[in-house]
């Protein structure tokens, strides 16, 4: 009886979660097809994925190495998030011709900007080469000779998967490391901008409206792919031409409904379904508020310093997003966890694999002290995650010691013994380069307060015995003032001063000495050696420990469930996500609806507040209701929608496909209380957010008058 109850309970916790899971397009087939097709999906396993044969995985892409975007016209036409483009954008952007802030449009293909630096890379193919990989591996090996022969045994692999050939290839562990895929790869070098909504369009809500539904923002952007004259991956050519792809993806008009199928094709980055109570306890109590508190901090004064001038608004805007949008979706997956008592329910998890293993005495022998190793292992690791996280959210989030960081690395190296003169040159003319680009681009008057921010609460925060023994000198010298310190080392710093620079590059050899009399090269140094002496190398050591115990428990547990379906933890590698359309309650009370319109944008509308200004051009076609083919039945524009597919960082700009495999959407966002999900997944609150393509399709003929763009693509009426 004791057994039956057990994976009774296991079932109900393990299988009442329908739309859970991140999982791999080549075991669909096995795994999910049954299943999908059960909930609306009218295509085969091999019409999402196949090597055969044409499939929509020919239209889905790693963009830049990030993000996901889709291929939605037979000249490489590429659609991805409006954030994801963002730094692109940026980059293509000034004060007098501020992208960001207006929009951009290619009303002719010569228009279309090149951007240096974004690559798109297409799945070829997959391969498990587990037993591969395994089979030089042995469980008696150390953490550190099994990954130094995984990494071997893995660099061989992708070598002979792509000889003779332009492709690309990678080998990545899945399961915590209990098998391994091969990723055969085909990247893009040449990608241009096509298309980009203003600011108050594609950012509209801003900050305010981020990780948050109802949404009313169109967060997408639009880039075109360029290749040789044999359709290949080239860099920049003027004599390029639009990418031919195998396949695009038709476009829908017909709209989502209250659950409807859908299903997210992307790259997700990384989630964590699989920790123990004890890991989940430090992340609540412990990491997230920690870092939350640090990323507070650092934009309070970006905040204050942005609002000073445009100049310094668009230097900061990236930055600023970025920040951001970490410390948002932290708070919430704090609340989200509380909310979800996630501890507790891990426990009570852990409390019936225990009795399992007693009820079985082939397991017990193998798994009895495996929970008990993972908390010590956590009680261990606690401090040395502090001082970790506390070293690079907060002493390195300052510009100048980041910077000071590069020259710390270059004089390593003409220290080494052993140096590679050709690799020590090179290194010096990269570090010469990005100072100057440095000092052009550089704040000192928000750097030095953050870094006043960042040394104070690491000083106040962090074990003594962690600490450089500069925070000593600072405690004789200032009386612990740190910004008498900060005076002077942002007065006194000689990475600054242009000419004493330059002329330490003439010969760096004979001059790098003046650089490390520099106070500001000191501390770089004191900082990185003490962090690299005292904490480094012993959270290096806690990682292996931990991933060496995750990897038994990953294994544990589909022993002790064989009949368990489990999807492998998101590492940025390809995945097909699958849910339902719905509506949520995110607290008594209050039930929010699954789609929003454009008369929510107007609703929403504020008057000299940046993050809900509407454009007079949008506001006119709304007040004509101008809509063209792309309103909904009830005779509005639907902005955006929800439903319950399990989707991460990483799944930006993926495309949403209805059952047809059409695509209705594009993901950009999760719900505050969903964004949990990284590490728990609750059906009744986790929802990602969806751009409804009519939305982007109206946005781009009717507001931006691109035709165009809309005659290249398949739509279906």
């Amino acid at each position: 009886m004791r057994k039956v109850l057990f994976f009774l309970l296991l079932f109900i916790r393990f299988n009442a979660h329908a739309d859970e899971g991140m999982w791999l397009p080549i075991l669909l087939k096995q795994l999910n097809e049954t299943d999908m097709q059960s909930k609306g999906l009218k295509l085969s396993a091999e019409d999402i994925y196949s090597v055969n044969k044409t499939s929509l995985k020919d239209a889905v892409v790693l963009f830049g190495g990030g993000c996901t975007g889709e291929i939605i016209s037979d000249k490489g036409l590429l659609l991805t998030n409006h954030h994801c483009g963002y730094s692109f954008i940026q980059s293509h952007s000034s004060v007098k011709n501020n992208y960001l802030k207006n929009g951009y449009w290619a009303i002719k293909s010569e228009e279309e900007l090149p951007t240096p630096g974004l690559t798109v890379t297409f799945i070829v193919r997959m391969e498990d080469v587990t037993s591969k990989v395994l089979e030089v591996l042995s469980d008696s090996m150390s953490v550190r000779s099994r990954n130094i022969k995984s990494l071997a045994i893995s660099k061989k692999i992708e070598m002979e998967a792509v000889e003779g050939s332009h492709y690309e290839a990678f080998v990545k562990p899945f399961y915590n490391g209990n098998e391994y895929y091969l990723f055969v790869t085909e990247v893009f070098k040449d990608i241009r901008l096509v298309g980009a909504p203003p600011e108050s369009i594609g950012r509209y809500g801003g900050e305010t409206d981020n990780w948050i539904w109802p949404r009313h923002n169109a967060d997408f952007s639009l880039f075109r792919i360029y290749a040789d004259k044999d359709n290949k991956p080239s860099a920049f050519a003027a004599s390029n031409v639009p990418y031919k792809p195998k396949h695009h993806i038709p476009i829908s008009l017909k709209g989502v409904e209250e659950n409807d199928f859908t299903m997210v094709y992307g790259f997700p980055g990384r989630t964590n379904e699989y920790l123990t109570s004890f890991a989940v306890d430090m992340i609540v109590n412990e990491a997230d508020p920690e870092k939350i508190k640090l990323r507070e901090k650092r934009l309070n004064i970006l905040k204050t310093e942005m609002r000073k001038s445009d100049t310094l608004r668009l230097r900061y805007a990236s930055k600023f997003a970025s920040i951001s949008n970490g410390y948002k979706k932290m708070i919430g997956e704090v609340n989200g966890l509380k909310k979800y008592d996630a501890i507790n329910k891990k426990k009570v998890f852990e409390e019936q694999f225990t009795a399992s293993l007693n009820d079985r005495p082939e397991l017990k022998s193998k798994y009895q002290y495996l929970l008990a190793d993972i908390e010590l292992a956590y009680k261990k690791f606690r401090p040395l995650n502090k001082a970790r996280d506390y070293f690079i959210e907060g002493i390195m989030s300052v510009d100048l010691l980041t910077h000071l960081f590069e020259y710390y690395k270059v004089m390593s190296l003409a220290k080494s013994e052993n140096r590679n003169e050709a690799e020590y040159k090179k290194a010096i003319a990269e570090l010469k380069r990005t100072s100057a680009n440095f000092i052009k681009s550089y704040n000192s008057v928000a750097d030095k307060k953050i870094f006043i921010e960042m040394l104070s609460v690491y000083h106040n925060d962090i074990d003594i015995e962690s600490q450089a023994d500069i925070f000593r000198d600072i405690d004789k010298k200032y009386k612990g003032d740190i910004g008498l310190f900060a005076d002077r080392i942002f007065s006194k710093t000689l990475v600054f001063n242009t000419g004493k620079i330059e002329n330490i590059f003439i010969n760096f050899d004979k001059n790098r000495g003046r650089l490390e009399k520099d106070d500001g090269y000191q501390l770089i140094q004191s900082l990185y050696e003490t962090y690299n002496r005292k904490v480094r190398d012993q959270v290096a050591n806690s990682d292996s420990e931990i991933a060496a115990l995750n990897k038994i428990y990953m294994k544990a547990l589909r022993e002790v469930m064989p009949n368990k379906k489990f999807f492998p933890d998101a590492n940025s590698t390809l995945r097909v996500a699958y849910g339902k359309v719905g509506s949520y309650y995110p607290k008594d009370g209050i039930q929010y609806d699954y789609f929003t319109t454009l008369t929510g944008v107007m609703e929403k509308e504020i008057q000299d507040d940046e993050e809900f200004c509407v454009p007079k051009r949008l506001k006119e076609l709304y007040i004509k209701k101008d809509f063209g083919r792309y309103a909904d039945k009830d005779g509005d524009i639907h902005v955006a929608f929800i439903a319950s597919n399990h989707t991460t960082s990483g799944n930006s700009g993926s495309p949403v496909f209805n059952g047809k495999g059409e695509l209705v959407g594009t993901n950009f966002d999760r719900n505050w209380e969903g964004t949990m999900s990284d590490i728990m997944y609750d059906p009744s609150q986790v929802r990602n957010i969806s751009l409804d393509i009519r939305y982007t399709l109206f946005i781009i003929d009717k507001f931006a008058g691109a035709k165009r763009l809309i005659d290249e693509m398949t739509i279906v009426e």
